[in-house]
């Protein structure tokens, strides 16, 4: 087994520098380039640090446990899952996983067993922008939410801007040149739903154009907005955009369109929300769409529930190697921040031929 002495050696530093900078301590203490060798050595060399051991001597595991509902089996879990890993390596975390969707009891199981571990914190994921109110074994815990709000207040979170998804999506198609823009929502009473119907009818105010509801349907599903397309492309065949809650939603219009001969980016543009992948990039052509930041809202997550843990912001955060392609998250001091999504340009929204 590796030992501190060892990797001293090597780095050609004191034992105590590198037991601070293993266990994250050397932050105003060593330099960053010296921290950043002795890592370097230490990983090169195979240390594993002892988490049992330290736990002991810090009253810290440095384990974040991350529970979910059904956020482990959606098609974007692997984003937040791999945001809230990257950034509890970045801070020198063990992030561990338990799915809890089947009923309190079976929760607060997954709950006490992860507290008998020792974990330092949650962070609690739901599979879509909603309020929580928290189970009681969280109580006394520090928790911070992700893609979700605590119904108290109490408790730090993060979720997408819903006003500014229904914006920048509105906007980007009134700039392809579409002046008759539908809002393909859902029934469903979700929190994104008023959001980014504000930021609908909003972006619509600022260019001058004036708000129809008649060019408003609320549907169930994918499925069902199917089945409703051709009605409501009869009754309006003068819409040139679509503005769809979800990416399914998308798919019904280039399935009803292809059926009268329209084509998205040519005849009408499209614009949806999730860059749900198999869908976006599946259309043809490919789906213009606004990215929910999933990889984002669990990196967040984690350097907050960090900081709570530490009782100050991890510095720098975040670190270096965050990917270029995704939106810098909020400031740490932010106590229930919402982040900014961005619009994923394709091939659906080249201006329309009939305007």
């Amino acid at each position: 087994m590796v030992t501190m002495k060892q990797i001293a050696t090597r780095a050609g530093v004191s034992v105590s520098s590198v037991s601070l900078v293993l266990n994250n301590r050397d932050a105003g203490r060593i330099s960053p380039d010296v921290a950043s060798r002795i890592r370097s050595i230490a990983t090169d060399m195979g240390y594993l640090t002892n988490r049992f051991a330290s736990g002991l001597r810090t009253s810290s595991s440095h384990t974040i446990g991350l529970l979910s509902d059904e956020v482990a089996t959606t098609p974007f879990a692997g984003r937040m899952i791999e945001g809230a890993q990257d950034a509890a390596r970045a801070l020198g975390y063990l992030l561990v996983m338990a799915n809890i969707k089947n009923g309190a009891k079976e929760s607060d199981r997954e709950i006490l067993s992860l507290r008998q571990f020792g974990v330092d914190g949650f962070i609690y994921a739901r599979m879509f922008n909603q309020k929580t109110t928290l189970p009681d074994s969280l109580q006394d815990c520090k928790v911070v939410l992700a893609d979700s709000t605590d119904a108290s207040g109490s408790a730090p979170s993060i979720v997408p801007d819903e006003h500014s998804i229904g914006y920048t999506a509105t906007n980007h198609l009134i700039e392809a040149g579409c002046r008759r823009i539908a809002y393909v929502g859902t029934i469903h009473n979700m929190v994104a739903q008023p959001g980014r119907l504000s930021g609908y009818v909003d972006a619509l105010a600022d260019r001058g154009i004036p708000y129809d509801p008649e060019l408003m349907i609320n549907v169930d599903t994918g499925s069902d907005a199917a089945a409703r397309m051709p009605a409501f492309f009869d009754r309006h065949p003068d819409v040139d955009g679509f503005f769809c809650f979800n990416d399914t939603r998308a798919w019904a219009i280039y399935s009803e369109a292809a059926r009268r001969g329209l084509t998205p980016g040519k005849d009408i543009a499209v614009v949806g929300v999730d860059n749900h992948q198999v869908i976006a990039e599946a259309l043809d052509p490919a789906l213009s769409t606004v990215e929910l930041p999933h990889y984002e809202m669990g990196y967040w997550a984690v350097g907050k529930l960090v900081s709570m843990i530490e009782g100050k912001e991890p510095t720098p955060f975040p670190k270096t190697g965050y990917p270029v392609d995704k939106v810098q998250p909020p400031p740490l001091s932010e106590h229930s921040p919402q982040i900014e999504c961005q619009l994923r340009i394709k091939q659906s929204w080249v201006r329309p031929k009939r305007q």
